[in-house]
């Protein structure tokens, strides 16, 4: 028998040992057979007044979401909390600003597993921490259109699926219809192209991909960002919810001001780049080119939009120096998980005004943080966004003044 003392960053409750019991709340006494460290199937012996009867039918099984079983306001809270123990953790704290929080149904893209049965296939999110694919016909996070699209993928799986493997099925919700993009299946040759691109046209996909390869495309799959049109490439990133996009979008913009020249660092598909062009000129790097090319093609098509210069780099390799900075008048950083260490050192040296930052992970983000403090900069606030929700992920968008 154990009692929870707090929950760790994946969202584990976590007790003396340490011990970390999965689908836990801090004070609650638990009790189940301890393996590695681990109690992976607790029963409850005191729960907490925090707790809630999940509302989502698969969470039991799903690997999905760990958190249905606490108060919203408790999630929100502890999130939030996740951010300022990171900053505290390298001395640093800041303002923090109203969270975001993104409705249920409106998970635009989704990443699913397909397996090929002996009747039919399986399609879903795998278990936690297994190999187990759990079907989730009635998620309350995905998009209505990604719900219903779940009867599709399964017919792909199991007309195109391997036995012995499992498909990565990465499907988005763009302005002109679903996107579809597949890893992990059968070697590509043209009777597999053919059938392929028949059973695309039939499913009335705004297009196919399979192992990069575009294989079939009724019309560009475009997402609407400020008045540019954008057409990622398969499977190329975008703000996992509209909401959260747009929220990070407002806070990005109040972050550089009336910034005129902006550098975008990690700019995508321009996400922040096309909004901020419509009152100032930047220049977007990216280490993706067909992320960038497509950032181009929607800016040339748009009509209002100041100049967007852009420069495909590898930015862990190759920041951009000081010398390079001095003519911009704001930053955009928005990098992936690992942070962007080697380009906040050159940030720190710059004289650049005002940076926006926006993050995937606490712990860098704070990490990044004190380099540019240290370099004579002020965090100013953070702004939590929850776009994953019920997940342990935190985003967050914050502003920076020298």
């Amino acid at each position: 028998m154990i009692t929870i003392l707090r929950l760790g960053h994946h969202g584990d409750g976590i007790a003396e040992g340490p011990v970390f019991v999965p689908r836990t709340l801090p004070d609650e006494v638990v009790t189940g057979e301890i393996v590695q460290g681990r109690m992976d199937a607790p029963r409850i012996l005191t729960p907490s007044p925090l707790r809630i009867r999940a509302p989502c039918p698969h969470y039991r099984n799903c690997g999905g979401c760990a958190l249905q079983h606490a108060q919203a306001e408790f999630v929100t809270d502890w999130k939030e909390g996740v951010i300022r123990q990171a900053l505290a953790a390298q001395g640093l704290s800041a303002e923090f600003r109203a969270p975001h929080i993104s409705e249920l149904h409106s998970r635009r893209r989704a990443s699913f597993s397909g397996r090929r049965l002996k009747r039919g296939a399986l399609v879903g999110f795998h278990a936690r921490a297994s190999d187990v694919i759990t079907p989730v016909p009635d998620c309350l996070i995905l998009h209505p259109d990604l719900t219903a699209a779940l009867p599709l993928l399964e017919e792909l799986t199991a007309r195109f699926g391997a036995r012995k493997t499992t498909l990565s099925l990465s499907l988005t919700r763009s302005d002109a219809g679903l996107d579809l993009a597949v890893s992990g299946g059968k070697l590509l040759d043209d009777a597999l192209r053919a059938e392929l691109g028949q059973w695309a046209g039939q499913a009335g996909l705004a297009r196919l991909a399979w192992e990069g390869e575009v294989i079939a495309q009724t019309q560009p799959p475009f997402h609407q960002i400020a008045r540019a049109q954008i057409t990622p490439p398969p499977g190329g990133f975008l703000q996992a919810t509209k909401p959260a996009e747009q929220a990070l979008q407002i806070a990005v913009s109040e972050a550089v001001g009336n910034a005129a020249q902006i550098v975008d660092l990690f700019a995508g598909c321009g996400t922040f780049t096309l909004p901020l062009a419509e009152r100032a000129e930047i220049h977007a790097v990216e280490g993706d080119a067909d992320m960038l090319h497509a950032l181009d093609a929607g800016w040339r098509q748009a009509t209002g939009l100041k100049r967007i210069t852009h420069e495909a780099r590898d930015l862990f390799r190759r920041p951009l120096l000081p010398a390079e900075l001095k003519k911009f008048e704001a930053a955009v950083i928005d990098p992936p998980r690992a942070g962007a260490e080697a380009q906040t050192v050159a940030l720190a040296a710059s004289t650049i005004p005002r940076i926006a930052a926006v993050s995937c992970n606490p712990a860098t983000f704070a990490r990044d943080a004190k380099i540019l403090v240290a370099g004579g900069y002020r965090l100013e606030w953070v702004q939590m966004v929850d776009q994953f929700r019920f997940s342990p992920h935190v985003e967050l968008a914050a502003q920076f003044t020298r």
